[in-house]
């Protein structure tokens, strides 16, 4: 080959090398890309180990839940919404006097979430050793005089409980919502003698429903979802007897995943908007 032949051939193989080096390139690209796309696989060691890749553990089976009787509309509603959002799930409730469910739950009754109407119910069970972890507060709630429907007796304020004659009950002492009534009497220096004390909330306010008693001292809750069954009157004093309200995980729960999945609606926002709506206050 003469010399101009050769210098027309040579840019010739420089285009060709460098067009192959590009089309290497873009192959190793191409490889990349394919791999940052793909999700890892699920890696087992030679011997046959567990997986090295974790995963949320799956909600499913029974959870129980053992609250307050007064949570018990906002409760109810959550559980359906539970059970809908983890379909195949179910969910147990309990509902009843904090004090009564933290004696159960010391003794043994197997569940995986309490929630009380108070802190003081709530140590109980975590001083037991009861409790998986810090309990913390989802709501508070306030009390309110829950009469019968027009307030016939004309009930104003917290010592118009005390007129000669008026039938009123009240939740037992060592019930929180109890309680809370005697720390708004003792701050009004007042003292009152109920026709009746009873286990929770929800006996309380049937009384009024029943005509039996003229009046009780139960949860703004509770009135609002009596709806026209009873009548409420708020009084200054219970702004100094507002309850927190704690839940916690319990230690031995059957049902691990499907309790902290249940805490967590509570928690969220969805879960405070039931709550919210049915007059309990933000933590």
């Amino acid at each position: 080959m003469n010399r101009s032949a050769r210098h027309r051939a040579l840019p010739l193989v420089a285009i060709g090398a460098v067009a192959l080096l590009a089309l290497t390139a873009c192959s190793s690209d191409d490889d990349s890309s394919s791999d940052a796309s793909t999700p890892p696989s699920t890696s087992a060691s030679a011997t046959g180990g567990s997986a090295t890749t974790s995963a949320a553990p799956k909600v499913s089976g029974t959870v129980t839940v053992f609250a307050a009787a007064s949570l018990k509309e906002t409760f109810t509603t959550l559980g359906k919404q539970f059970e809908t959002t983890y379909p195949g799930t179910k969910v147990v409730f309990n509902f009843g006097g904090s004090d009564t469910l933290a004696a159960s739950i010391t003794s043994g009754a197997p569940a995986d979430v309490f929630a009380a109407a108070s802190p003081k119910t709530m140590k109980t069970v975590t001083d037991a050793g009861d409790g998986d972890g810090a309990p913390s507060t989802f709501v508070r709630n306030q009390l309110e005089i829950a009469t019968l429907p027009g307030n016939p007796d004309h009930i104003a304020t917290l010592k118009d409980l005390t007129k000669p004659g008026l039938k009123v009950a009240l939740c037992a002492k060592t019930v929180p919502c109890g309680s809370a009534a005697q720390t708004a009497l003792t701050a009004s220096s007042l003292k009152l003698t109920p026709v009746s004390y009873e286990q929770d909330v929800k006996s309380a306010l049937t009384k009024v429903e029943l005509k039996e008693v003229d009046a009780a001292v139960v949860y703004k809750t509770d009135v609002n979802t009596a709806g026209g069954k009873v009548e409420g009157v708020d009084f200054p004093e219970s702004a100094k007897a507002i309850n927190n309200y704690p839940i916690v995980e319990l230690k031995n729960a059957p049902n691990d995943a499907g309790a902290q999945a249940f805490i967590a609606l509570v928690k969220s926002a969805e879960g405070q908007k039931v709550l919210s709506g049915a007059g309990f206050l933000n933590p």
